[in-house]
This record gives C-alpha cells, structure tokens and sequence, in this order.
C-alpha cells in the first residue's frame, strides 16, 4: 500500500510546498515538533546514529534507551515505529541510495514486530533538510516520500517537517520505553565517532550498525587507501573547507569544521584499514555497566 494521511492514501506531490498547502495539518505537526524543548541526550542511554546508518531496536532493549541523529542540513532523518511492538528503526540518509535504503528501514522494524498480540501499525517521521540553492534537500525530501509509497505496508506520515516549511528542525530523537518522538543534542556520539566517519568520508554506504538481539554495535569492515592529499585540508580556513567539502555551507552547525579535520586526522593516522580490521573482521561494542561502549573481540 502507499503512504497514508490520515488514513487516506496520497498522491506523490509535485513539490514540498504542494504537499503542506494540501495537508495543512502536517505544517501543525512540524510547528508542535519544533516547539518541543531540545532534550540532551543521557550518552548511557543512548546510541547515536550517523550519516548513512541506520539502527533498529525494541523496548526490551537493555542496552539501547534512545536512538538519535542530528546535523541533518540537506540530509533527512527517517524514523520508521511500530505502535505496537514499540519496535523503531532510525537512519540517517544523504540520498546516496535512497530507493534501496527505504526497503531496509521498514524490513528492519517489520521483522522486530513479529508477535500477532501487539498488533499495530508503522509511522513514519522525516525531519531534516532545507531551501539550499542546489535544491538537494527537496529532491531528497521528495525522493523518501515516493520510495516510501512503493513499500507494500501501509505506512502513516505523522511528522514532516522537511524542506518547504520556513523554519525546520535539524535533529530527531526517538524514546523506545514511551514512543516519545523530539529534538535533542548529543554531548557524545560514540562509539567509535571517528572511525564510522572515515568510514562515510571514504564512500562507505547505508550501514546496519546495532545487533538488538546481542546489544552489540557493529562497524565496518571497511575498506580505503592511503591518500596524503587530504592532509591539505588540515590547513584550510573555515570558509574553504565549508565551500568544498559541505553540501550546505550556510546551515552546517558550528561543530562541522572540527568535525571534517579531526576524520581526515584519522584517515592520516590511520592510513590503511586493514590495520582496523585485522583480516576484514568488523570492530564490535557492547555497553558496559557503567554506561559506556567498551570494544569487544567478535561475537
């Protein structure tokens, strides 16, 4: 079935802008959003989505309380739950694969939401992206919006709050013991924060990071090259680095600078990944009691 509006079936909108001059309530929805207070994040309880990630959990989890991602310029966060098991799947999408990344965000909270005697249904939050001049962001906006129309499971949109509205939020949150949908801001976003944005920084794409069975976070093994080169960005002013190397350069948050230098200082450090992932084994976490991701041999 296609994407439904209160309960109604929709027809892929020409524009972002059609759609919320068609469904007014959305725009409602997007403003209720944005006025709730940004909530940090307890980074015990947390596990903290990338660029091209995605997670999927339950609230039985023990190990994982909330999934959140933010600095969603032109990206989008997608938010797939399940009202009924409480099961959700957040993933954090570029429009690198946007077609072949819907199907695994729905097959993700679809197969946690097996038990006939929590019947429910699947709801879909987007949230993130912007008026660029290179108009990404709307491509993208309208891109999920159709590839979610051609997933065979009825799938409800209660919150939009993408491209065409005048303000728009850049950070999505998701409480699995409440349901609870909201902004927030990380202090921590580990594990291993570096490592999985070489990773994208290199090419890596759509990435299933969380075993909820085993509580276990799952990085790579992935695969780059020694490149010297990157070592010139090291010594670029701010604005260069933000004009060649963001696709939003006027809506990056503070942090984006720091954040590019210190992945290249990884990828010069380590110049190999093979060193990483000693015979193309995958790194593995597991929260410890005391809150924390502690790396583990492989499980």
């Amino acid at each position: 079935m296609p994407l439904l509006i209160q309960n109604r079936r929709i027809e892929r909108p020409g524009s972002t802008v059609d759609l919320f001059a068609r469904y007014p309530h959305l725009q409602e929805n997007a403003r209720v959003f944005r006025s709730k207070p940004v909530v940090d994040v307890d980074p015990k309880c947390l596990l903290y989505i990338q660029q091209r990630e995605f997670a999927a959990t339950t609230p039985a989890d023990n190990s994982v309380a909330v999934l959140g991602s933010d600095d969603a310029t032109t990206c989008h966060l997608v938010l797939v739950r399940h009202t009924g098991s409480g099961a959700a799947c957040l993933a954090h999408c570029d429009g690198s694969s946007t077609w072949s990344e819907v199907p695994l965000i729905v097959k993700a909270v679809t197969s946690l939401s097996k038990d006939p005697a929590k019947e429910g249904r699947l709801e879909l939050h987007l949230v993130g992206g912007f008026d660029d001049e290179s108009k990404m962001s709307h491509k993208l906006s309208l891109n999920l919006l159709s590839a979610f129309q051609r997933q065979k499971e009825d799938i409800h949109l209660e919150t939009c709050c993408i491209t065409g509205l005048r303000s728009v939020i850049f950070s999505l949150s998701v409480n699995l013991k409440t349901g609870e949908v909201f902004p927030a801001s990380f202090p921590h976003k580990g594990p291993a924060e570096e490592l999985r944005s070489a990773r994208t920084f290199t090419g890596g794409q759509m990435a299933d990071i969380y075993d909820s069975n085993k509580g276990v976070v799952k990085i790579g093994p992935c695969k780059w090259s020694p490149n010297l080169d990157i070592s010139f960005w090291l010594s670029q002013d701010d604005d260069t680095i933000l004009k060649y190397l963001s696709t939003s350069p006027t809506a990056e948050p503070p942090h984006f600078v720091q954040h590019i230098k210190s992945t290249i200082q990884f990828l010069l450090e380590h110049p190999s990944s093979d060193s990483i992932f000693p015979g193309g084994q995958p790194q593995h976490y597991r929260r410890t009691e005391q809150g924390d991701w502690e790396k583990v041999n492989q499980t």
